[in-house]
């Protein structure tokens, strides 16, 4: 038996469950909240967004659910905050490799790292802040 196209919103996606919107609002929320450390206190936002307790957990409950929202809009919202989780990583760690040796060259290092860290702390605002307005807008997320 085939399911009603009731359960098809206009995209084509499946209807996406009220309480899995409600789920990924939260995530979003603690991804900011990580932002908002970062931006109030001495650590930085990617550092706080990548190392920080809410962020952590807040990717833990994408993998958790993940299975839950595919054929869903919610699909891209999770891929984003995935992928912003991860690249945040992936880039700090990169940042911290090209600059230690930079650090012998008259401290250089630390100015290349603290530019690379505002970088990405900036792009991890852009992708959490644009993902969250999408989610509220009801709208899927183009490419990740």
């Amino acid at each position: 038996m085939s399911e009603s196209s009731s359960t098809f919103d206009v995209t084509g996606h499946r209807a996406a469950d009220p309480s899995l919107v409600t789920y990924t609002h939260i995530i979003y929320g603690l991804h900011a909240l990580s932002v908002f450390i970062g931006l109030t206190s001495p650590a930085t936002v990617v550092g706080s967004f990548v190392f920080g307790v809410p962020s952590i957990i807040a990717v833990i409950m994408n993998y958790v659910r993940q299975s839950d929202v595919r054929g869903t809009f919610l699909e891209s919202h999770f891929a984003w905050q995935i992928r912003t989780f991860w690249f945040a990583l992936l880039w700090i760690v990169v940042a911290g490799i090209v600059s230690a040796p930079l650090v012998l060259l008259l401290g250089l290092g630390i100015l290349t790292f603290f530019l690379a860290a505002a970088a990405i702390g900036l792009w991890v605002i852009y992708r959490v802040a644009r993902g969250w307005l999408a989610l509220r807008d009801g709208r899927t997320l183009g490419s990740p």
